[in-house]
């Protein structure tokens, strides 16, 4: 059986027995979705709370997926959590580890990662159901911690995969805001270059539709490290019209 456990998680996890696969597995617990059914299996995700610090458990039970890598298929929590440590060793803000662990069990392939909750974060998607109403300092701080996490997501030689609003987590620090990504089971290396990396940014322009051009010319002076009345900055816009009308059309 394979485990992790964060190393600043420990002595809380073990202070309650949550170390053991079994009494994690059996812990019964509020679920946050319904279960996702199919693969050959199911997965769910539920709340859990120590003390002060939230956590989402999820569990899996034949919830495979493969690749060239795994043609036998692995759980899709096992693809997370690698990536969850890659982003973590490039440096990129993104969702935190506490505990994973799989095993093959009664014909089963059981696995569970237990993430850190974003307490005190707010989904993109929160953000723009109200930008009509924020200051344009507001909009302006916002756009430019999430171009600057695109930024730093590619410079690290990644895409995400699924780059929407709602992967997008934010926090006010000070005048401006951090930015972390969550939902990273579909996060792979840049093969194309450029292309690539519209492709990614395409579906998040696509969904925040609140944003004006202005906005997204914010977002991509962040993103390229240039002025947002840069001819790079249009050419940028340029692409990303093309890109989603052709996904539009289709």
């Amino acid at each position: 059986m394979k485990v992790f456990i964060a190393p600043g998680d420990q002595a809380l996890l073990a202070s309650r027995g949550f170390t053991a696969f079994d009494t994690l597995w059996a812990l019964p617990l509020t679920a946050v979705d319904e279960a996702n059914v199919g693969r050959g299996g199911w997965s769910q995700v539920f709340r859990l709370d120590l003390g002060d610090q939230g956590f989402y458990l999820k569990r899996q039970a034949n919830y495979l997926t493969r690749s060239l890598r795994h043609p036998l298929g692995e759980p899709t929590v096992a693809r997370e959590f690698r990536n969850i440590r890659r982003y973590q060793q490039l440096g990129v803000p993104a969702l935190e580890a506490s505990y994973f662990a799989e095993r093959h069990h009664n014909g089963e392939w059981q696995a569970m990662l237990l993430t850190r909750a974003l307490d005190g974060w707010s989904e993109l998607g929160a953000w723009l159901a109200q930008w009509p109403v924020l200051t344009s300092t507001r909009r302006a701080a916002l756009t430019q911690a999430c171009g600057e996490l695109a930024r730093r997501l590619h410079r690290a030689g990644l895409v995400h995969g699924c780059f929407y609003p709602k992967h997008i987590f934010l926090r006010a620090e000070g005048e401006g805001f951090e930015a972390r990504l969550i939902d990273l089971e579909k996060t792979r290396g840049t093969w194309l270059g450029q292309r690539d990396r519209v492709r990614d940014l395409e579906p998040l322009l696509r969904r925040a539709q609140a944003w004006s051009e202005t906005d997204i010319r914010g977002f991509l002076s962040a993103y390229l490290q240039a002025p947002a009345n840069d001819p790079q900055v249009t050419a940028w816009m340029e692409q990303l019209v093309v890109r989603r009308r052709h996904k539009e059309a289709r």
